[in-house]
């Protein structure tokens, strides 16, 4: 079962007169990988390292940083730990001391390690993109529906009704298609998107 965190965390730690700053935070796709990257973009650091992993998909970054002793340490801590959905930060303000390969390593896979051990883990709850239409006589009845059960979605107005794309959990799927056909009277059908024949 894919673990993702609940909330932003952070730690901070000196080696060697360097100091580490580290933020984990759950992100839902790339763009919020970038948003939060921007917004934590820090110009005082030496460096500014970072990994992420979403589903299947995983970037790092060594920032300058010798190749491989920065962002494969930290995507290997958020591995370690069974996590997905998360990006790893880590700032470094270099003191005067090297810590060559080895010890850059052990740094940013340390500091990215402890922090994630502050981060409330939890289950990570899989969820498809679907895609249906109706009247718009229909559509209060499936809005009522869709906010009665917190699901996420977007309504576009068309000349002939609603057309409307939401993300479902799984077990959200097959109880919305049956309330679909019933309603519609089997005139409209649930799309399941696959979102990997999007990218």
């Amino acid at each position: 079962m894919p673990f993702t965190i609940s909330t932003l965390v952070s730690f901070e730690e000196d080696i060697k007169k360097s100091h580490f700053q580290a933020f984990a935070v759950p992100v839902e796709n790339e763009q919020a990988v970038k948003d939060f990257l921007e917004e934590y973009k820090d110009i005082t650091t030496t460096h500014q390292c970072w990994a992420w992993k979403i589903g299947h998909q995983v970037r790092f970054n060594d920032d300058g940083e010798p190749s491989g002793t920065a962002g494969r340490p930290i995507l290997a801590t958020i591995e370690g730990n069974d996590l997905t959905n998360v990006l790893v930060l880590v700032n470094r303000w270099y003191g005067g001391i090297k810590l060559g390969t080895g010890g850059l390593v052990r740094a940013y896979g340390g500091c990215a390690g402890k922090c994630l051990l502050l981060a409330e883990k939890i289950e990570l709850i899989e969820k498809k993109k679907v895609q249906f239409s109706c009247l718009f006589n229909e559509w209060a009845i499936f809005q009522y529906e869709l906010n009665t059960q917190q699901i996420e979605y977007i309504e576009e107005y068309t000349a002939d009704g609603v057309s409307i794309t939401a993300l479902l959990q799984i077990h959200q799927i097959e109880p919305l298609a049956l309330k679909i056909q019933d309603t519609t009277r089997g005139r409209e059908q649930l799309k399941v998107i696959d979102d990997e024949a999007e990218e």
